[in-house]
């Protein structure tokens, strides 16, 4: 017996058909009757011939099946993200045909994408950028390759959340319920893990999006004075650090305003530590409304994004260029505000001045 690796070739062979036809029994098994792919996938087996080579296949087709993710950070903090994993669970429901797989793409420690080498190296059909900085070089390498891009939550999105006016009507909900003195918990405004108080010069070299988005619909409706902490990362642990430093300012915030669930919960933490109850003391607001602010301690008011339909909306996106049509036109997902129990008025003995 030959010690040589079965091929395409070898299994044609055996059955006496062409090679186009033992292909089409792996890859277009419609144009085959069920009895002849039968045949052909049982010479196969037979021969140990364990089917066509996906990178050899992927050469000829110049399509891998593969969609890539590029995210601004690590994998371990993009899994701790709720927002981001139901996102991503709805968009791979979206293009998953059985044949399509997603590739993520972790960014540096520091945020910023995932570096131009490893976009020059990645297999793939489509692109998604999600949340990158603006001037991440990860985009300028997609484009340079051109490939197909699909960009989220950044500017120029092809899938955006109406991330002003969500924050406009956190805001807009403390002030109704007369609180003046408010602080922001915000996520960070450049990928460089920054964590402390929010300083102009921070302002002026933001470079996500999404945060610039948010902060601006809060401070539309807020003193420009407004204390802001800057977290590196939306953790529990950095809403905890952060709302302590605020709760620490003169005058104390009676509520907080917090640029995700996360950080919102880790707010309520910190309130605790201090002893004041949410939110007879102090009104905690949300943004996201992850499965983990409805089950919250008290139940969280949080603005709600359809982070299900951005994930399918950013899907649709690919399948279009999957299928070589050009991209939909942008798309906003709408927000709206979910009161809970977290929120409510200014504490008597703190009236409005």
């Amino acid at each position: 017996m030959s010690s040589r690796r079965p091929t395409l070739d070898t299994v044609a062979r055996e059955v006496g058909v062409s090679r186009a036809t033992v292909s089409n029994a792996y890859n277009r098994p419609d144009q085959l009757s069920e009895r002849l792919r039968e045949e052909i996938l049982s010479a196969a087996a037979r021969l140990g011939y364990s089917g066509p080579d996906p990178i050899a296949r992927s050469l000829a087709t110049q399509r891998s099946g593969a969609v890539a993710v590029m995210l601004d950070r690590g994998l371990s903090a993009a899994f701790s993200d709720p927002a981001l994993s139901i996102m991503l669970d709805t968009l791979a429901s979206t293009v998953d045909t059985g044949e399509r797989s997603l590739v993520l793409m972790p960014g540096g420690p520091d945020g910023g994408g995932p570096s131009p080498s490893a976009v020059a190296r990645v297999h793939a059909d489509v692109v998604i950028a999600y949340s990158l900085p603006d001037n991440a070089p990860a985009i300028t390498a997609v484009r340079q390759r051109g490939l197909p891009l699909v960009v989220v939550d950044q500017s120029g999105a092809d899938v955006r959340v109406d991330d002003r006016n969500g924050a406009a009507l956190a805001a807009q909900h403390v002030v109704g319920h007369g609180h003046r003195d408010v602080g922001v918990i915000s996520l960070d405004l450049a990928p460089d893990g920054y964590t402390g108080p929010l300083t102009p010069e921070r302002m002026d070299a933001a470079d996500f999006q999404v945060t610039v988005e948010r902060l601006n619909g809060y401070l539309d409706h807020l003193p420009a004075s407004t204390p802001i902490w800057e977290a590196p990362d939306s953790l529990r642990e950095h809403g905890r650090n952060g709302a302590s430093w605020l709760l620490a300012q003169s005058p104390r915030p009676t509520a907080l305003l917090c640029m995700s669930d996360e950080l919102a919960i880790g707010a309520i933490r910190a309130a605790r530590d201090t002893n004041l109850v949410v939110p007879d003391d102090l009104t905690v607001v949300g943004f996201d409304d992850t499965p983990a602010a409805a089950w919250a301690d008290p139940p969280l008011t949080t603005v709600r994004q359809d982070l299900l339909e951005k994930g399918r909306q950013t899907g649709e996106q690919v399948l279009r260029l999957l299928d070589g049509r050009q991209a939909g036109g942008p798309v906003t997902i709408p927000v709206v505000l979910v009161a809970r129990a977290s929120s409510g008025p200014v504490p008597a003995g703190r009236l409005p001045r």
